[in-house]
């Protein structure tokens, strides 16, 4: 078998190659070189094979990079949307394999960020938090060990706080109740919740600022 043609596309860094006057592949201009893909270079099935599965580890290991680049992730995060790019198992893995090495996936460091990133814009619950990191393939001793030092005292007053600019004018009934509600939906429990409240009042009841209390 011989190559015929190798054809640059159009504002890609890719090329066709064909051999014995058909299309045989598809793959990138670096590899084509790297290869010494040229007409008139005798080719085998075996090594059509070998070219493909080399553009596609290498194909997939750039969009991992780019992926990473937007944003940490989880292992299991990245493998999945690799995986819905249509990349199959076998570079994926060596992929996040060769990515894990370099350091740039590792499910420790990303359940730290991703703790303190969630405490800074939407602070939740310790026990939240931890769930959160599981649905995301994080394993439970790692997102427990990243999740250790949130305190839900001051995580729960972090939260209200930004929430009471609009129930300064509430009395006391519809206050408890609203941001009682909202506190549950951030994973914080009933104590906490409560405790929460109760400052918040006060202080709002310091100020001037509080309604009738129930």
């Amino acid at each position: 078998m011989i190559v015929t043609a190798v054809v640059r596309k159009a504002r890609r860094k890719k090329v066709d190659v064909y051999v014995d006057g058909e299309l045989a592949l598809t793959i990138g201009s670096e590899l084509a070189v790297e290869r010494e893909l040229k007409p008139g270079a005798e080719i085998s099935l075996r090594q059509i094979g070998a070219l493909e599965y080399e553009e596609a580890r290498r194909s997939c290991l750039a969009a991992a990079v780019m992926l990473l680049s937007y944003r940490q992730r989880s292992e299991r995060e990245l493998r999945e949307r690799l995986r819905r790019k249509g990349f199959a198992k076998p570079p994926v893995d060596e992929s996040i394999a060769r990515l894990r090495e370099l350091g740039y996936v590792n499910d420790a460091s990303f359940a730290r960020f991703y703790t303190e990133t969630r405490q800074s814009s939407r602070p939740s619950s310790q026990r939240l938090l931890a769930i959160e990191l599981r649905r995301k393939g994080v394993e439970a001793s790692i997102a427990e060990e990243a999740t250790a030092d949130v305190s839900d005292e001051e995580a729960a007053y972090d939260a209200a706080s930004r929430r009471l600019s609009g129930l300064r004018d509430h009395e006391y009934g519809r206050f408890r109740e609203r941001l009682g509600s909202f506190l549950t939906r951030r994973g914080f429990s009933y104590d906490v919740a409560r405790r929460t409240i109760d400052r918040c009042w006060a202080e709002l009841d310091g100020a001037g600022l509080g309604g009738e209390s129930a």
